[in-house]
């Protein structure tokens, strides 16, 4: 089966912003030195602190964000005023470096969670279906590839296949238990596989952020790039699954591999 000309065109958009460049290549455009010097400036232990920030905050992001969203009518996504949101809390990161991610990120996380949750409404998604709710989170997987990746497969539908069984049982959860129980097996598992992904990029946030001449202003710069590319991951992916929700998801998947990418 061939997709319709529109729905073709729309699934050519959402390959473009889901496979191109990661973000240590668009920060590294911006501000002029490879990402790699930068964790070489980063202090002894930082590492830690990323992993343990990275979860607590998407964490306190699902609590906060995640559970309280409601649907409403369709619009056209806010996301220029989210981009001011998380540019100003950047500069206030930079600010404070490495010792203030742990307020800025979770801070961060929730502005861009919520902005994800836009977008997917904006594409026609329900945010009261707990799929959509686990949508929005699952897209902090989809950061591509990193500085630092293991060199695992990091296309779209490879991560997606690999977070399939976990994001089904997140999502069976929601669909049984609501928010009664945030807290359950299923939600943790999905946290930890999602986090371990997303600090991948957090990673490269935190060392930009960390370079002596950019400070407060290059804070707000990274930040800015930093939502700027999950919104670009959010778009890409809530496009791919309402063209699912119509066309079925492998004929969508075999189309997304076929399309060629505009030059």
């Amino acid at each position: 089966m061939n997709l319709p000309p529109k729905d073709l065109a729309d699934l050519k958009e959402a390959k473009v912003l889901l496979e191109n460049p990661g973000l240590a290549a668009k920060i590294t455009n911006v501000i002029g030195t490879p990402i790699e010097k930068a964790f070489d400036l980063l202090p002894s232990g930082w590492s830690d602190a990323v992993g343990a920030s990275t979860r607590k905050a998407l964490e306190i992001a699902m609590n906060s964000a995640l559970f309280t969203l409601r649907h409403g009518e369709k619009r056209q996504a806010a996301n220029i005023m989210h981009r001011v949101v998380a540019a100003g809390l950047g500069a206030a990161g930079g600010f404070c470096g490495l010792p203030g991610l742990s307020v800025e990120l979770p801070v961060s996380t929730t502005v861009m969670l919520r902005s994800i949750a836009d977008i997917a409404r904006s594409e026609g998604h329900d945010l009261n279906d707990p799929a959509v709710k686990i949508a929005c989170l699952e897209v902090f997987a989809l950061g591509g590839p990193g500085a630092q990746d293991d060199g695992a497969e990091t296309g779209y539908f490879a991560i997606r296949a690999a977070l399939a069984k976990t994001i089904n049982d997140a999502v069976n959860h929601l669909a049984v238990k609501g928010l009664s129980e945030t807290s359950a097996p299923a939600l943790v598992r999905a946290i930890s596989q999602i986090s371990s992904r997303f600090g991948l990029q957090v990673t490269e946030k935190v060392a930009a952020q960390s370079l002596p001449l950019l400070g407060a202003a290059g804070g707000a710069v990274v930040n800015s790039l930093f939502i700027d590319h999950f919104q670009s991951m959010a778009r890409g992916h809530f496009i791919v699954l309402r063209l699912e929700s119509i066309h079925g998801s492998e004929i969508v998947r075999q189309a997304y591999t076929s399309v060629e990418e505009e030059e």
